[in-house]
């Protein structure tokens, strides 16, 4: 693998603090990134995220998928040699079980259904 195929991310959080940059290989899953960003989340930080599913990144405006590589999510600034892409972190607040079913209900007030289809 040529060392110019690696693409360098880095990671800005919610308050402007990063992780890394680092870098990567195309055939990198977006879902092994989002494991390592919990591997590496600041452990002075409260709220961090527990799994991959409480973690959504952003790069140019589009949510990311768990399975798809970098070379699929077609990352446009990959493209100029020697840059460093910052993806956006985005992690989901804990909800206890209150909350759930408080979101459940609303949903259901307003013609929603919390029906689990199996």
């Amino acid at each position: 693998m040529a060392l110019k195929e690696l693409i360098e991310i880095k990671f800005r959080l919610a308050d402007g603090s990063d992780i890394g940059p680092n870098k990567y290989t195309p055939a990198t899953t977006v879902g092994s990134l989002k494991e390592k960003i919990i591997a590496q989340w600041p452990k002075d930080k409260d709220s961090g995220p527990k799994t991959i599913n409480d973690v959504k990144l952003i790069n140019a405006g589009m949510i990311l998928e768990n399975n798809r590589t970098l070379g699929e999510s077609r990352l446009p600034v990959a493209e100029v040699a020697g840059g460093v892409i910052t993806m956006h972190v985005v992690v989901r607040p804990p909800m206890n079980e209150k909350a759930r079913g408080k979101l459940q209900a609303d949903s259901l007030n307003k013609g929603g259904c919390a029906c689990t289809i199996l």
